[in-house]
């Protein structure tokens, strides 16, 4: 599945049941609510760069390779490692407090977080 490009947030379901479930803080919290999000991923073979660019500047970046231990973190900035995976064309991290997959469907990025049975979705449309 290939996955580089850039895309823009386009619409989410279910986000403050979610933050609120895993402890994010409150100013995170309103930071990530429906902010337009620009990810961009970066694919070499089973090797990525996902980058996430929140408005007002802040850059989260992680470099993972498929079936490798890599050294993440969270949209809370908490640091962490964890082993991403591919499963049945979707990329799959286990993360501190939730599982997040992320997969192309129709060309646009739809990534789930799950934690204790609160599912988030956000999509995201390809701008480039």
């Amino acid at each position: 599945m290939a996955f580089a490009g850039k895309y823009e947030f386009e619409g989410d379901e279910n986000y403050d049941d979610f933050v609120k479930k895993i402890g994010l803080p409150s100013d995170k919290v309103e930071m990530g609510r429906n902010c337009k999000i620009v990810t961009e991923v970066a694919q070499n073979g089973n090797d990525f760069t996902w980058t996430q660019h929140f408005p007002g500047g802040h850059t989260t970046t992680n470099t993972f390779t498929i079936g490798k231990e890599a050294d993440m973190e969270t949209m809370g900035g908490k640091k962490f490692k964890a082993t991403v995976k591919m499963e049945d064309g979707k990329i799959v991290a286990d993360f501190p407090n939730y599982r997040h997959t992320a997969e192309i469907c129709g060309g646009k990025l739809v990534e789930i977080s799950t934690s204790s049975g609160v599912v988030y979705k956000r999509t995201s449309k390809r701008i480039a």
